[in-house]
């Protein structure tokens, strides 16, 4: 079967994530579009450029109310010594355009929760804190995101934003290059396009780890997602059940599958002979964030674009920076360390699954054909740091 399988998802899963056009029927679009759940803060892109992947929520909240989930619901779920942990990890996050309230929205986002205040700093894409590009709304909640949610997974993190000139492939891997150079040791990147392209060696900094939010479409991969050396980050469904008590589903909106980019050789699995996505996983959906500068207060999202900055405040919690290769060190955990480290998503499936993979661990959780692993959560959603 799995020979099969590895046929179909080459040719099944050779596609990237590419948003969906307004004349599309509500089959093909992602089930927050089709259910008018959220709508897109970025536009779509033509070919070269990136979107960001925050959605914003249809909720109907007053900016001036605090909703959805908290860092303590995060802190709570993950087992995580955001308390204790973190001080001294650079955590860099990439985006487009300009933010000029982004330090003081996380400065109001971290008073609300008791966070403390931020280590934070704004460079531009030449790496100076002064000249930084044309402003944008769309760009901005993206920012405000990225950098409220390494705040809420490791308050006690430095945390730089690193603005491109535009969303470009170009500017963008340019802006990679140089949150390394200013000494980050940990980058997010909360955006996607492409096809395979080549990035310039903006991923390929040894001793520095990369992470990438895998998109909001549904099954398929996309850039920097996609590269080997890239922890590829998927998303998932949180409830708090009652008290401390949560449950966990794939997200079904969540990108990941079998991509068109030459598979690393730490990857075993024999459903697709490409690179597999997701690594590992986080929440995926109402969130809290506050942002002024195109929203006027506290909103919803939602998206990968929560995921991954999430998880890469963890990496920072755990200290292990210079020792990871993408996501190499999840794939090589063993039975063990998966059961004790990672909650294992047992249900979930990823929309759009091409129907010769569907019921495979390509596209559901909890079929047991490659361990706990499954296309949408990875490996699972940390539980403490003791796989990062």
């Amino acid at each position: 079967m799995l020979a099969v399988l590895a046929v179909a998802a080459c040719s099944a899963g050779g596609t990237s994530n590419v948003p969906s056009s307004p004349s599309q029927s509500s089959l093909s679009m992602p089930q927050w579009q089709a259910k008018h759940l959220a709508r897109r803060a970025c536009p779509d892109t033509p070919p070269g450029y990136m979107h960001c992947d925050v959605l914003i929520e249809n909720t109907g909240a007053e900016p001036s109310l605090v909703a959805g989930l908290t860092p303590a619901n995060f802190q709570a779920r993950y087992n995580l010594p955001s308390s204790k942990d973190g001080a001294g990890q650079v955590v860099a996050l990439v985006d487009s355009y300009d933010n000029p309230d982004a330090a003081s929205d996380l400065a109001a986002y971290r008073k609300n929760f008791g966070l403390g205040k931020a280590k934070f700093t704004k460079y531009n894409q030449l790496g100076q804190k002064k000249n930084y590009p044309q402003g944008s709304t769309s760009w901005g909640v993206e920012e405000d995101l990225d950098i409220e949610m390494v705040s809420a997974s490791c308050p006690k993190c430095t945390i730089y934003l690193i603005e491109a000139d535009d969303n470009s492939g170009n500017n963008l891997y340019a802006a990679d290059i140089e949150a390394v150079k200013l000494g980050a040791g940990i980058v997010s990147n909360s955006w996607g396009g492409g096809g395979g392209s080549p990035s310039g060696g903006a991923f390929d900094t040894k001793g520095i780890t990369y992470l990438a939010s895998a998109g909001d479409d549904g099954y398929g991969m996309q850039d920097p997602a996609d590269y080997a050396t890239v922890v590829s980050v998927g998303g998932t469904l949180l409830s708090v059940a009652s008290g401390s008590k949560f449950t966990e589903t794939v997200w079904p909106d969540s990108g990941g599958g079998c991509s068109v980019v030459t598979k690393p050789s730490w990857q075993k699995d024999r459903g697709c002979s490409f690179r597999t996505g997701n690594d590992v996983s986080a929440v995926a959906m109402n969130v809290a964030v506050y942002d002024t500068y195109g929203n006027g207060g506290w909103g919803t999202v939602g998206g990968t674009s929560v995921s991954s900055p999430l998880v890469a405040g963890m990496y920072a919690l755990a200290g292990n920076s210079t020792k990871q290769n993408g996501g190499e060190n999840l794939w090589k955990l063993t039975k063990t360390e998966l059961k004790k480290d990672l909650h294992n998503i047992t249900s979930g499936d990823l929309n759009h699954c091409p129907t010769s993979l569907a019921g495979t661990y390509l596209c559901d959780a909890g079929t047991k054909q490659f361990g706990q692993y499954s296309g949408g959560s990875g490996w699972g959603t940390p539980n403490g740091i003791g796989a990062l």
